[in-house]
């Protein structure tokens, strides 16, 4: 028994009303746009401080890649399993019910999704504002302008936003593909004369590692969208993990042939210290327009797949059917697109006035983030127990070996996430909770609308 949506409304959530118009190609680019973006360009010094030899350092990329691929695997299942443009809102509502489906899509507009796209477009304002400078809020100023451009773009439509997303993830990878040459190519760079004292440990290095790896999971929000998602979305997946996997390898193979594992640990920005060999005194604005382009990549893939939750949750809870409108001809999620706009724009009002708004939004989704993570993968478990007869286009190999590790893995994530919380974070907590009383007076509209309709007087 369905708990405040109306059954109307849920028997049209079952049948996406978004045009399907995606390609493998442009699914595969979503993928790899969400992922590959200013990470590889900053962790790798960090991770070289926690580890003790070049071939851990190289080791711990690989397995990085090999849990992003168990957890691509997962959704592969569940996404081609049931295709939906609400994503892991449309597995958790299946799983455990629309209450927690409600609290996670409203824990994506308001803290997951907002929250990532603020912390990638500041990291964008940061560079933007030293090629274009607009003043002391030139960073806020800048983030702002490329959210609505981008914003703007989606209204247009998904197939000319995916279009887009091709063309910007083309950019990426070149540029990391670049940046990789150039270290194979400048040879051994002089090592630091003072050793670096190791950080922490091989576990705080996988943090890092799967921070630089995330996004994978976007891939879910387009499954309604694809032209043949029972084939095309498990395919998507796999390519774009293996794309993202032999880039991040390269990119830290070449950092190492540069500078070596101590040379690593000592610099701040490797990214940055590789292009200044090359380039010297213009290496700072190189670098800045290579961040540029690959913020753009990562914000425009996010925008693309945040607001699919946001519309299944207009579409399937009555007191919040306005989200669930779609623009013209079916093209994109319209008013899902201007919320999740709005929120971000609060956020970045909110990074603006704290000590750094990177590292405050990093702080603000991470704990939501890897609570529901967790939560998707019991749910294959959940999903394969209640809809035994279900056909399943593509099983997860070794199951349940693979969902076990995958949620493993987000369980310490969610720990490490929680140990190391600001009060960022706290806020997010708090935000969160508020979608509970939010839920109850939703439901409760809805019965009164219902009973009222039955010609049966509410209480």
């Amino acid at each position: 028994m369905l708990l405040g949506p109306d059954r109307n409304l849920q028997r049209r959530q079952e049948t996406s009303i978004l045009r399907k118009t995606l390609t493998i190609l442009q699914a595969s680019a979503v993928v790899v746009g969400a992922v590959v973006g200013i990470g590889i360009f900053k962790t790798p010094s960090v991770v070289a401080a926690n580890v003790t030899s070049e071939a851990a350092f190289l080791g711990l990329w690989l397995l990085g890649g090999v849990v992003t691929l168990i957890g691509a695997l997962c959704y592969a299942e569940l996404g081609s399993t049931y295709p939906h443009f609400g994503g892991e809102y449309h597995f958790l509502r299946k799983a455990y019910g629309p209450g927690l489906g409600f609290l996670f899509a409203w824990g994506r507009m308001a803290v997951m999704q907002s929250g990532s796209i603020a912390a990638v477009a500041f990291v964008y304002g940061d560079y933007a504002s030293f090629l274009f400078p607009v003043g002391a809020s030139g960073s806020a100023v800048h983030a702002a302008l490329a959210v609505i451009s981008l914003s703007a773009l989606q209204l247009m439509g998904t197939e000319l936003s995916s279009g887009g997303q091709v063309a910007l993830t083309t950019a990426s990878v070149a540029v990391v593909l670049v940046v990789s040459v150039i270290g194979l190519a400048v040879g051994s760079q002089p090592a630091p004369t003072q050793p670096a004292a190791i950080n922490g440990s091989a576990g705080r290095a996988m943090v890092f590692i799967l921070l630089t790896y995330g996004g994978w999971s976007e891939a879910a929000y387009i499954s309604g969208e694809v032209r043949d998602a029972r084939r095309d979305i498990p395919r998507a997946l796999l390519i774009g993990t293996a794309t993202v996997t032999a880039l991040y390898l390269l990119a830290n193979y070449s950092y190492l042939t540069a500078f070596g594992l101590e040379g690593l640990r000592q610099s701040n920005a490797v990214a940055a210290d590789l292009v200044r060999v090359v380039f010297g005194a213009k290496a700072a604005v190189v670098v800045a327009g290579i961040v540029c382009v690959t913020s753009l990549s990562t914000l425009n893939a996010t925008i693309l797949t945040g607001a699919r939750s946001i519309f299944a949750l207009g579409r399937s809870f009555t007191p919040f059917a306005v989200l669930g409108r779609p623009g013209a001809g079916g093209r994109s999620p319209r008013n899902a697109i201007l919320v999740q706009s709005a929120v971000t724009i609060g956020l970045l009002v909110f990074g603006a006035f704290s000590r750094d708004g990177f590292e405050s939004m990093v702080e603000y989704t991470a704990p939501v983030f890897w609570t529901f993570m967790l939560l998707v993968g019991v749910s294959l478990f959940v999903l394969r127990w209640r809809d035994p007869k279900r056909a399943i286009p593509f099983p997860v190999p070794l199951y349940p070996v693979t969902p076990v590790l995958f949620c493993g893995t987000a369980a310490y994530l969610l720990y490490s996430s929680l140990l190391y919380a600001g009060a960022g974070a706290l806020l997010s907590v708090g935000i969160f909770l508020a979608g509970i009383p939010i839920f109850r007076l939703g439901r409760r509209a809805t019965a009164r609308n219902r009973a009222t309709r039955c010609g049966v007087k509410g209480p």
